[in-house]
């Protein structure tokens, strides 16, 4: 059996609509062209790949907080989908609710686009999120992740890292923000996604370079607390890059059963799918 008959789940990507949901005229980066993609058509790529369910992320790229393009690709998948919404750290208990009650199952906080300092009044959001038993899933880059650390100790939520916490691969295994991200992978409310890699990689694909950190993740986390995910349409991506070969990484590098549990088993449950 191939990686393309095998069950999957798509633990990050995007949907974006502009001709149906227009962006917000004060979003500063606006994604157009190959960076675009709907709920229907991304349906049909699942398909195409034998992809069972997905977990949409809602983009800071073209519509930041607003949340009608996510909510209603939910909706028209079906059980298909669920949700990282994108909020105001003001959010307020009854907002979230709402937004679970629509199979949201978390709130992205994006600090490699907008740095810790826009984030530095999250701690009553993320006790919200604690009680809710949401996500607060955390795109970091670097060293970010340990400036982040207190708020996310004293709240208890459980946490996502997208995009293997994008190391700065120059820096080596033992810069500051990896080293912490492997220490919280000995808890079990902390999840981290195998993805992204063109974000962070220096050689571009096969991703020969981000081989050791993804090995360090496997070790710390288990493939009870690791995802995959595609990072489907590559916004901003600096080179082309196609759902496919990206599957193919995945069968070169995990065995059939340590596949299933990467990309059935454990987001399944952890999702609720």
């Amino acid at each position: 059996m191939s990686i393309f008959e095998e069950p999957k789940i798509d633990g990050h990507c995007h949907v974006l609509d502009p001709k149906r949901f227009p962006y917000p005229e004060n979003i500063p980066y606006k994604p157009a062209g190959q960076e675009m993609g709907g709920a229907a058509y991304y349906c049909d790529l699942m398909d195409s790949y034998g992809v069972g369910h997905a977990l949409l992320v809602g983009p800071n790229s073209g519509y930041g907080t607003d949340n009608r393009c996510l909510i209603d690709a939910i909706e028209l998948g079906g059980n298909r989908f669920k949700g990282i919404a994108v909020v105001e750290s003001s959010c307020e208990l009854s907002e979230l609710m709402e937004l679970k009650s629509k199979s949201v199952v978390g709130i992205a906080f994006n600090v490699a686009l907008h740095g810790t300092k826009y984030y530095a009044d999250i701690e009553p959001l993320l006790f919200r999120l604690k009680d809710l038993d949401l996500f607060a899933q955390f795109q970091v880059e670097g060293d970010l992740l340990c400036e982040l650390l207190p708020m996310i100790e004293r709240s208890g939520v459980k946490v996502l890292i997208d995009h293997c916490g994008r190391p700065i691969l120059a820096n080596g295994i033992d810069q500051p923000g990896f080293l912490a991200l492997l220490k919280m992978g000995e808890q079990e409310r902390a999840v981290v996604k195998l993805s992204g890699f063109a974000k962070f990689s220096q050689t571009g694909y096969p991703f020969t370079d981000v081989d050791p950190y993804v090995d360090k993740l496997v070790s710390a986390f288990g493939l009870s607390q690791c995802i995959w995910a595609s990072d489907w349409p590559y916004l901003k991506a600096p080179y082309r890059l196609d759902y496919g070969p990206l599957l193919k990484w995945v069968e070169r590098r995990f065995s059939i059963e340590d596949r299933h549990k990467l990309m059935w088993d454990t987001p399944k449950k952890l999702f609720g799918f």
